[in-house]
């Protein structure tokens, strides 16, 4: 299975003056393509069994990871003789060999639909499973990446994370349930929430990026920004997870339209490098934004002015300094030896979607100032 670069086949002029014409032509195809249908609730976790059932499924496969297997069993008992069995096996960024044992299970178990319940490891898990094997998939999301409303999934193959797509992966139905996220731990949630915002601010500069999506990106950057300081105060409080898990749900839709070098990099650093897939999208997020602003200018200014700032970068990595999350590389064991190699996985696999050309110049000049923890924008 090849990873797929994702080259555009289109054009797309966007102006940002008012009252200038406006002409584009977006990719058809996994691009932009949402699920069809959402369920968004406290409590809606109950409603697994009637969204299987309307979907024709007569017999699910459970997939989690081994921490969150409390919850999927909870899935398991909802669905009762509707249930094929529990696969408590994923794991960070989606090993081919975890899809291929996956696929084998679902066949010997008789199943015909897939449930993927937890992290962004279980829903891509269910994404690589599904990809196939063309069966109905319900993401159930207990975090706030976003990645279950996209048929997109990075697939670490040979050491090497490589994205693919296929409307196969799409979910036919999410269910998003915020008491689900209520016990997640602050550092966890932070993670996530950044990987969300990722989504945001790397799409409003694709070309593959509908004029929806590119306002999902603006309304979810600015939820993210509200309710994930309220999180980190008060764990506790359903109605800031909501607002976090909405603003989630929003950089999913946002992502849907496409991705550039921030993913590149965090994908390389998580695939290649152990990086945790939440923390290489929050540390790789401020140093993008800043290098892309000459890039992208008006995009980014936008974004800027939307979170209150007008050093987006430099404020992204505050943000990480306010919620406690690392703002070095070093603190997940990576040194300087990293960074040819860092920089050249991440050239190769660049799906050449970025406003500026990627470079290895470029790239291992922000993966140094990653190691050292340098704010975006510092002198020195």
């Amino acid at each position: 299975m090849a990873g797929l670069h994702l080259t555009p086949r289109f054009t797309f002029d966007r102006r940002d003056a008012p009252g200038r014409a406006r002409a584009f032509e977006l990719p058809g195809g996994v691009f932009n393509a949402t699920p069809p249908r959402i369920l968004f609730g406290a409590g809606s976790l109950g409603e697994l069994p009637r969204v299987l059932g309307e979907l024709g499924a007569r017999r699910a496969l459970v997939v989690s990871t081994p921490g969150r297997r409390g919850l999927a069993e909870r899935a398991v008992a909802l669905l009762g003789d509707a249930c094929a069995g529990l696969l408590p096996e994923a794991i960070s960024q989606v090993p081919i060999e975890s899809a291929i044992r996956g696929r084998e299970r679902f066949r010997a178990a008789g199943a015909d639909a897939l449930v993927s319940i937890g992290g962004g490891a279980s829903v891509g898990l269910g994404k690589a499973i599904g990809l196939e094997l063309g069966c109905p998939i319900v993401a159930v999301p207990t975090t706030y990446s976003g990645s279950e409303m996209t048929g997109f999934c990075g697939i670490t193959i040979d050491g090497v994370k490589r994205m693919h797509t296929s409307l196969d992966m799409l979910a036919d139905c999410v269910i998003y349930d915020p008491e689900l996220s209520v016990t997640l731990p602050v550092e966890t949630s932070a993670a996530s929430a950044f990987n969300a915002l990722a989504h945001c601010v790397d799409a409003i500069y694709v070309p593959t990026a509908a004029p929806a999506m590119i306002a999902a990106a603006f309304d979810g950057a600015r939820a993210i920004v509200d309710a994930l300081p309220r999180v980190v105060a008060r764990p506790d409080d359903l109605d800031a997870r909501a607002d976090l898990l909405h603003g989630g749900m929003l950089g999913g839709a946002a992502l849907t339209g496409g991705f550039a070098l921030q993913h590149g990099l965090a994908h390389t650093l998580g695939g290649s490098f152990g990086v945790p897939h939440g923390h290489a999208h929050a540390i790789v997020l401020p140093h993008v934004a800043h290098h892309n602003a000459r890039h992208a200018p008006a995009p980014l200014a936008r974004m800027a002015s939307t979170l209150g700032t007008d050093a987006l970068g430099a404020t992204l990595f505050d943000l990480l300094v306010t919620c406690g999350l690392p703002t070095s590389l070093r603190a997940f064991g990576l040194d300087d030896a990293i960074v040819e190699r860092c920089a050249a996985i991440t050239v190769e696999t660049d799906n050449g979607l970025n406003p500026g050309r990627v470079t290895h110049e470029a790239v291992a000049a922000m993966v140094r100032d990653m190691l050292d923890g340098r704010r975006p924008g510092a002198a020195g």
